[in-house]
């Protein structure tokens, strides 16, 4: 069976490097999806300091990603990925069961 969510490299890293500024209690990070933005659907990334019951637990190069259960369904075979820009950075999200993403990239749409 294929993983809910795949890091690429370059994003197991950058979850390395947060994780060692993160509270000492900190276990990973958490990803879920929340309705809102212009498409209607946000990623959220944070900081998890527990792992909850229904939790799908991620370990990958390394690191530890717990995935929210309300978000499996719509991260099923995403991959996760970290870009550097000159001036931004951050997690990208390889969804492949998007249908819309708005134009600023920060929000989506499963039809």
């Amino acid at each position: 069976m294929n993983p809910i969510i795949k890091l690429s490299d370059n994003a197991a890293l950058r979850i390395k490097e947060i994780m060692t500024n993160a509270e000492k209690d900190s276990i990973g990070v958490r990803v879920s999806v929340k309705s809102g933005g212009c498409a209607g659907m946000s990623y959220v990334m944070e900081y998890t300091k527990e792992l909850n019951p229904n939790d799908e637990v991620i370990e990958d190069k390394g690191v530890k990603v717990f995935v929210d259960s309300a978000a499996i369904m719509y991260l099923l075979g995403t991959e996760m990925d970290y870009k550097k820009e000159e001036l931004s950075s951050s997690f990208v999200f390889n969804n492949p069961n998007e249908t819309e993403r708005c134009g600023c990239g920060e929000s989506f749409k499963i039809s």
